[in-house]
């Protein structure tokens, strides 16, 4: 079944339709997911709860753009709410200027696997995280990232800095680790 007749047939709340429109794009938007929880249970629940919504607005979607970003624009706001929802994210998307670090100028280059810069992404503090997957991975502008999590343009400025600044901090500790390894072999 192609997913036009999948689309069509989700309009009429058809389960098996549903069932294909699930298994087809459920992997890459458990990715998605993961991005911003911290763990693959918190994720999975946001992948639960996004495709709740992607069969209940189905007949939302006005075919100008392609289904996967659309599901996949559902899921990043679904992400976003589960992070405010839950207590154990909640405090950690405090975006008050006083919990921010000082920036450092980034001073190399690495030759990070993209899997390693992800789970190096994933420790960074949820509020930071947040942040960086909207901007740096999902491409929001600070603008419409101020409008989503409801802080000013400067402080979504200011925190996707520090979270590149961290990433870069770490990975350059990694890399020095790497370096000193090889010459102790």
């Amino acid at each position: 079944m192609d997913e036009k007749s999948i689309l069509d047939l989700c309009r009429k709340n058809n389960r098996q339709a549903q069932k294909s429109l699930y298994q087809l794009y459920a992997p890459f938007m458990l990715g998605v997911c993961y991005r911003y929880t911290k763990s693959r249970d918190d994720a999975e629940d946001v992948l639960q709860d996004g495709f709740v919504k992607v069969f209940t607005q189905i007949n939302q979607f006005k075919e100008t753009g392609s289904l996967q970003a659309w599901i996949y624009k559902i899921m990043v706001t679904t992400a976003i709410s589960y992070l405010r929802k839950h207590q154990r994210y909640r405090n950690q998307m405090n975006f008050s200027e006083n919990t921010l670090h000082p920036v450092v100028e980034p001073r190399s280059i690495s030759n990070l696997q993209t899997g390693d810069l992800m789970e190096l992404v994933r420790k960074l503090p949820t509020g930071y995280q947040t942040i960086f997957n909207l901007a740096g991975i999902e491409g929001y502008d600070h603008k419409e990232i101020s409008e989503m999590l409801g802080i000013s343009v400067q402080t979504s400025r200011s925190q996707y800095s520090r979270a590149r600044a961290q990433l870069i901090k770490w990975v350059d500790a990694s890399e020095w680790q790497a370096l000193r390894a090889k010459e102790n072999t």
